[in-house]
């Protein structure tokens, strides 16, 4: 009999919680948690980073990240070789407020997003928007201590925890849309690993790598980073395939939505059409002047 996969992750307990749901798919896997490498406070990549070392190195055979934190280059002896059933994409705020137009003006809401910092404050100018690093359950203490009015996390992340009750309410996609790949969970293995790519093939879902790739797609051509605030989600279902998109500045003086549906046979040409029409509408001035150091 074959050794069983062994699956490597960053070591928060949403990590960890997140590989364990691959390995109960998988039915015989072993989850390792493996050190990140180094980097900056919130640069995402360095968790990637430190499981796809590990990968390389032979200690774990499947590489298990939230889509939303895989870079659009990929190491060429490293390839996607699956996409685990999204969950809920959208984000959620928590804290005491039914819906954020009332939610009170001057609330002090935590997020270490670019993101979210930019819609929100394209929606809400008047609030105070503050720093929150750390994991969720280290934002769930600050929230709890008094430290935010409010914070705002991933529905996905907060239901893998089993914390879905400290939602107060759902941002809708086209109110604050989610990053691209949100909710998901890539699989990745060593270029050449037929076993690993052929279990991870066995449960992956055919409709999140639509969504995921459409989403990537875009991603590459707005030539998105940790650093500019730029959300895509794509959502397939009986009428097809829809896009949503924002490109924004930090502080959200200027933005530019859009929305946009195709063919979900070819999602990678939708995200793509969504990107361009991104552009010509004014994201490349924004996004160029998003940039650190512009």
């Amino acid at each position: 009999m074959s050794d069983p996969l062994k699956l490597g992750t960053r070591g928060s307990r949403l990590a960890v919680a997140q590989a364990e749901q691959v390995a109960a798919s998988l039915g015989d896997a072993q989850v390792v948690a493996v050190s990140s490498t180094d980097g900056e406070p919130g640069d995402k990549e360095r968790f990637v980073r430190g499981v796809e070392r590990a990968l390389l190195d032979g200690e774990v055979d499947l590489g298990v990240h939230s889509a939303k934190d895989l870079p659009s280059d990929r190491p060429d002896a490293i390839r996607l070789v699956g996409v685990v059933g999204r969950e809920e994409p959208a984000d959620a705020y928590l804290g005491v407020a039914p819906s954020l137009d009332e939610l009170e003006a001057g609330s002090r809401v935590g997020t270490a997003s670019l993101r979210r910092r930019s819609q929100l404050l394209a929606l809400r100018p008047d609030l105070e928007l503050a720093e929150l690093h750390g994991n969720v359950d280290t934002r769930l203490r600050k929230l709890a201590d008094g430290e935010y009015d409010g914070i705002v996390l991933a529905v996905a992340g907060l239901r893998r925890l089993g914390c879905e009750a400290e939602i107060a309410f759902r941002f809708g996609l086209e109110e604050l849309t989610p990053a691209g790949g949100q909710g998901s969970l890539a699989l990745e293995a060593r270029r050449g690993d037929s076993r690993a790519a052929a279990e991870a093939a066995r449960i992956s879902s055919h409709d999140a790598l639509v969504e995921l790739t459409a989403e990537r797609a875009a991603l590459a051509v707005l030539e998105a980073t940790c650093h500019t605030p730029v959300g895509v989600c794509a959502r397939l279902d009986d009428r097809g395939l829809e896009m949503f998109g924002y490109a924004g500045r930090p502080d959200g003086s200027d933005w530019v939505r859009d929305r946009l549906s195709g063919d979900p046979e070819q999602p990678a040409a939708l995200g793509e059409a969504l990107a361009e029409r991104m552009l010509t509408a004014g994201g490349r001035e924004i996004l160029r002047d998003a940039e650190p150091g512009a």
